[in-house]
Order: structure tokens, then sequence, then C-alpha cells
């Protein structure tokens, strides 16, 4: 592909390398959001039925806070970092230097189309790459609006955005890169990962999974109701860190189903479906497959149920009575239902989730730190809350990533401009003294001192 080779000419000429040049594009990106955010916004209401609110929250005003950071960061970031010699390498200096890996390819879902593809693209150019973005084009009008603004904003010599579907991630996928980084779900990542295989390239993986909800019998219910559901019916519920499932404990079931009913009925009124404030599924295809998860359920529906295709409308949902092998319960739901299950404690829990694939988050809720200990200490996660969920990835110095299948590798904050580089060791020795004895002949003298040395 002509557009991978003439970005790798530009980062063999060494544009992107100068500290002056990455954070004038960061701030180019920076006023592609400001004076572009009409044309985002109404496209995030096109593809996703996203409220104002939502979109600029969640999609903007995210990649605008990890751009402040890389700002405010960038010069201690790529200061070499010094490292102590033994005596026996004395004298000399070491450090750890941070080059920029070379061409990099960010690929995006539709679910947040511009934070998703942005903040990882932010990532690379703070680490001196050069870069091609793949937005999703199940977004299609957000991926037209960003190839749009970007080609008016961004340096056209080292950022590129390529637009398209299967075939073009596949022609971008057979051209060499020096780092990968994917968000989706996990068959995907299967696929990215085979190709990156045939040339080394490392890759960063963010996957899904089934992002469980614990609410302890000490939870302040009504509290862990207001934001399991804030959580879990942002975006509709198509989000990779959305509570998937709640496990409650008995004792406290029954008030945490009434008050996630009174949540939704606070957050969307009577009637949901008529709320500027509650997005929309994202095609036909996805609509489909959740309400027929929904038509397939053992469970009662406690709280909503209702859809409409025309309008890819599925009314925030709660399900009660859900078995553990029920089909809601297979696979990441990535909508608007919300099963809760009923366990016998915190050690039943940690059993639960103990038996199934990490996830990327997890969430407990819990007035015993004990209780919250025993969650945190019995179960692995990509990341954890407690007493909240979701807003754990606004924290720019917390590391975001998976564990095992919800992906590998990590970004946000430092984290994604060491991702974007590579950590080079330097070793450097003065010429004198040249000492004799590291080199052969290796007399009993030699060996008696070096073994003493050593």
């Amino acid at each position: 592909m002509d557009r991978v080779a003439s970005l790798r000419r530009t980062f063999d000429e060494g544009l992107t390398r100068p500290l002056d040049w990455r954070r004038e594009e960061l701030r180019a990106m920076r006023r592609m959001l400001a004076e572009g955010e009409g044309e985002l916004m109404d496209a995030l209401r096109h593809d996703l039925g996203k409220p104002a609110v939502e979109a600029r929250l969640t999609d903007l005003s995210f990649v605008d806070a990890e751009i402040d950071v890389m700002l405010a960061n960038l010069g201690r970031w790529a200061r070499p970092e010094r490292v102590a010699v033994p005596a026996v390498q004395q004298p000399g200096h070491a450090t750890v230097v941070r080059e920029p890996l070379g061409v990099a390819l960010v690929i995006s879902p539709w679910n947040y189309p511009v934070q998703l593809l942005l903040v990882p693209m932010a990532a690379a150019i703070c680490a001196g790459n050069c870069v091609i973005g793949k937005p999703s084009e199940i977004a299609p009008r957000t991926s037209a609006a960003i190839a749009r603004l970007a080609g008016r904003y961004l340096d056209g010599r080292a950022v590129a955005i390529v637009e398209g579907g299967v075939e073009e991630t596949q022609a971008l996928l057979a051209e060499r890169f020096d780092t990968i980084f994917y968000t989706g779900n996990g068959r995907v990542g299967r696929i990215v990962m085979e190709a990156a295989a045939h040339h080394l390239t490392p890759v960063t993986l963010e996957l899904g999974g089934k992002c469980p909800a614990i609410v302890d019998a000490e939870a302040d219910v009504t509290v862990a109701a207001r934001r399991i559901a804030w959580g879990k019916f942002l975006n509709a519920g198509q989000t990779c860190v959305a509570p998937d499932y709640v496990l409650a404990h008995r004792s406290v079931e029954d008030e945490l189903v009434e008050a996630l009913t009174r949540s939704l009925h606070d957050f969307y009124g009577e009637d949901p479906h008529r709320t500027e404030d509650y997005a929309r599924i994202v095609n036909e295809r996805h609509f489909d497959r959740l309400s027929g998860l929904l038509a397939a359920t053992s469970g009662t529906v406690a709280a909503g149920g209702q859809t409409d295709r025309g309008d890819r409308y599925i009314a925030p949902t709660v399900l009660t009575g859900v078995g553990p092998d029920d089909p809601v319960m297979e696979d990441e739901i990535f909508g608007p239902i919300l099963p809760v299950l009923a366990v016998d404690g915190v050690d039943d829990a940690v059993r639960f989730v103990r038996a199934r694939p990490k996830p990327l988050a997890l969430y407990v809720f819990s007035q015993n730190r004990g209780a919250v200990d025993r969650v945190l200490a019995g179960t692995s996660s990509g990341g954890a809350a407690v007493n909240c969920t979701v807003v754990h990835l606004a924290i720019p110095g917390l590391p975001f990533g998976g564990v095992g299948a919800s992906g590998m590798g990590s970004y946000h904050g430092r984290q994604g401009f060491e991702t974007f580089s590579h950590r080079r060791a330097v070793l450097s020795k003065p010429t004198v003294p040249d000492l004799p004895v590291q080199y052969p002949p290796y007399t009993k003298a030699k060996e008696w001192l070096l073994k003493k040395m050593l």
C-alpha cells in the first residue's frame, strides 16, 4: 500500500522525532476537535443516537483531556532515564532512551468512534511515530467526518485516515507495521494477531468480556443501583467496560432490582423511547442479536423489555431469574440488557467470576472493606472499581487494558506513550581506563581477580 510506504519514508527522514513537531500535532488535533465539534456531534447523533452530553463527555472531551496530559508531560516522559551501573562495569553511564517504534496502525471500533480512534493515535504521535487510523465503517458518518477533519488539520506526511470495511482492513493488515493497536472483539483480535505474526509486529489488543458487578449485603444499595444503571445504560449499553451482569447477595437482590427500576425512571422518565438522553443500537444486525437474546432468555423482565426495530431502540432492561447457562450469559451482551443473578455471598461471587474468562473490568459494591479485599484478591480483571462503574478509565494515571481474553497491553496517560515507544538500553563507557583483566589470555591471576570482582 502506497500510503504505508509514504509514511515510512517520512519516519525515516526524522520528521516526527522532534518534540516540537509532536506538540504541534497534538495541538492541531485539539483544534480539530474544538472547531469540528458540531460536525462530529452531528455524526455521533446520526450513527448512534448519542445524546449531546454523552457525546461530548465520552468522546470529544475525553480526547481533549488525554491530549492535555500528553502536552503537560511529554518533555518528562521523553527524557532519558538514568539507571545504576554496577561497580564491575564502572566507569560508565547507562540510560533508557524512549524511541518511537516507527509506523503504527490503529484500528478502532464503532461504539466510541472518536475517542477510541483518536486517543491511541494521539499516543502514537506523542511517542514520535507516524500513524494510520482505521475508523469503523459501522459508524460511517463519524468515520467520514474524522477523515475530512484530519485531512484539514493534521500533517498528512505523517498521519493518515483510511476509511473502508473488511477489504480495506485486510489490505492494511497485509502491510508491515511497527506496531498495531486494535480495539474491538476477541474474534477479530485473533485475526489481527495472526496477521501481525507474519511480520513479527507487536500488538496491543483492547478487547472486552463480561464485566461483573458484585453487590454485597453491606452495600449502599441505592447508590449501587444508580451507579450500575448509569454505567450499564450509557450509550445504550454499547460500552466495553459496562457492567454486563450483576451478582447480588440474596438478601439485597429484591431491593437492588427495585432501586435499578427507580433509577431508570429517574434517568429516562416513564418512556425512555421519547427521551433525548438515551442512545440507540448502532444498526439492525446488532438490534436483531440483542432482541434475540431477550426472546431466548429464561429470566423475567423486571424493567424495560420494549423494542422498536425501525428506530433501533431497545429499552433499558433488567432481567431477574436468569440462570448461569442462559443465552444472555454466554457472551458479552454489549447492549442495554442487565441480568441480575443472586449469590449466597462474596465468596460465591468470586467463584462465579473465576470460573469464567478474565473480564476487562470488575466492579464491587460494599461498605465492608474486608469483603472488597476478598473480591479484589480472589479475582483478576483488566481494571477494577469499588463503589462505582466505568469512570476508572478516565484517570490518566491508571493504565487501561485487559488481561487474558479481555486483551493485552494498555494505554492512557503515560502508559499510552510507553505502548508506542521502544525502551532502548544505552551504555556509554570512556576509553580510559581500559583494564587488561577482561581480555584473554585468562591467566590464573586474572581468573582470581575476575572472581573477586564478580
